[in-house]
């Protein structure tokens, strides 16, 4: 883990003269790693089986599904769905990884998925559709980014509503992309991107109150026509799901004045359950920790009873963990 210390100065009138120091240590710890997989032999992941059944891995619907090695040159194994049309006219096929996170009661709300995808055309003149779909832990169904291989461009859905979102962009079959999602389930928000291009900004994770939690991210061959489904697929890899903190916003070290006997006035602006140390100096060597407290209203306030009789008091406020 490592801090980066910024300083942010501002001249007070204290006694003849002070400075205030308002140090933000930002201590970012690194993502927690909720489930990942690059489908290798060494993970046990074997070619001549289907992928449901595999390392945990569940399905609904029938149809192809398995894993095949090096067709995206250089990456060893992938997933894939689609190709082999489902048994009995079925028009529709689910593949997914149990992930059973609650990512509020973490106190992780920032999940980020991202995997390595790549649509392989139809030669059979059937053209259907592949999703990555978004449920929660009590399987509802969030929402859905949705390649259509007819039209071969990209759109959403969300829950509560059967009408697609056109994002705007496209995609081209046998192409190989790099999809991210991230979801704020403290502010009930995504955002998604394909490559460079954006997809999606600031959309709601659900429209209809649905728990806020993460239940499995799934991918999706939905057969356009069950009489002639394609003999398209979609191949994936590098599924990886993460988790972490929001943010810490910048704070601020106020100087509110002196008393009658001298002493300091001081406010500490910050996030609340953040937690502060607000030490002074007299030098900018040497310096005493006056108290260390957790903002729980915006903000705490100290009196510097030391400060009386200086001419020249400097102060900074820390992020600790």
């Amino acid at each position: 883990m490592k801090a980066r210390l910024c300083f942010r100065r501002w001249r007070l009138a204290l006694g003849l003269s002070a400075v205030a120091f308002l140090a933000l240590t930002s201590s970012i710890a690194a993502p927690t790693n909720v489930f990942f997989t690059q489908f290798e032999p060494g993970e046990g992941y074997r070619t001549d089986l289907d992928l449901i059944g595999q390392a945990g891995w569940l399905g609904d619907g029938s149809g192809g599904n398995g894993i095949v090695d090096n067709f995206i040159p250089g990456q060893g194994q992938q997933a894939y769905l689609g190709y082999a049309a489902p048994d009995g006219g079925g028009g529709q096929l689910l593949v997914w990884q149990p992930l059973d996170f609650s990512p509020l009661v973490a106190g992780q709300p920032i999940v980020k998925f991202s995997v390595l995808m790549s649509i392989v055309d139809s030669t059979n003149d059937g053209f259907d559709n592949f999703r990555w779909s978004v449920y929660n832990r009590q399987v509802n169904r969030l929402f859905s980014l949705d390649f259509d291989n007819y039209y071969t461009n990209v759109n959403f859905l969300l829950d509560g509503t059967n009408t697609f979102v056109a994002t705007g962009i496209s995609f081209a079959p046998g192409s190989n992309y790099t999809l991210l999602v991230i979801m704020n389930f403290a502010s009930n928000r995504w955002s998604a991107s394909l490559n460079s291009a954006l997809l999606a900004t600031n959309q709601p994770i659900s429209t209809t109150n649905a728990p806020l939690d993460l239940g499995d991210i799934d991918a999706v061959w939905l057969v356009y026509d069950t009489n002639a489904p394609g003999n398209n697929f979609m191949l994936f890899d590098n599924y990886r799901v993460t988790a972490e903190g929001l943010p810490v916003p910048p704070g601020q070290l106020q100087f509110l004045g002196r008393t009658g006997e001298g002493w300091a006035l001081l406010r500490v602006f910050g996030q609340a359950g953040s937690r502060w140390a607000v030490e002074a100096t007299t030098n900018l060597l040497n310096w005493t920790e006056l108290t260390t407290n957790v903002i729980s209203s915006g903000y705490f306030d100290i009196v510097d009873t030391t400060a009386a009789g200086l001419t020249q008091r400097s102060y900074r406020a820390r992020l600790v963990p």
